[in-house]
């Protein structure tokens, strides 16, 4: 299970923008990872694969987390608002839950509820 410190250092890399290296540091090898009721990507590959062309989309991409961090053994739930700037001009807000399950100190699994008409300029 996660310690609330060890959550909060990951928090903390994201809302400095350091998506990837978030992952890396922080996600297991066979990692998972779902969008609301989509098919989950599967591995932390595939997730870095993922995360890097969504960055590739947006000029830049800011992330605050909006506390209190729920954390409840290894099942972490964070709150986070993003803000995503496209290089047209256009600026993406999106409110979004993500349900996370840790092991041996590694996220494991992650499941992102938000709504996706909201990703549209």
């Amino acid at each position: 299970m996660p310690s609330r410190e060890h959550v909060e250092r990951f928090v903390k890399v994201v809302e400095e923008g350091h998506f990837v290296e978030a992952m890396e540091e922080f996600y297991a090898a066979d990692a998972s990872a779902q969008e609301n009721n989509e098919p989950p990507r599967m591995g932390l590959a595939a997730l870095l694969d993922h995360e890097r062309a969504t960055l590739q989309r947006f000029k830049r991409i800011e992330a605050r987390c909006v506390r209190p961090i729920l954390v409840d053994g290894d099942q972490v739930v964070i709150h986070w608002q993003f803000v995503f700037h496209h290089s047209s001009g256009a600026v993406i807000r999106l409110d979004e839950l993500a349900r996370q399950t840790w092991r041996a100190g590694k996220l494991a699994s992650e499941r992102f509820y938000y709504d996706p008409g909201l990703m549209r300029p």
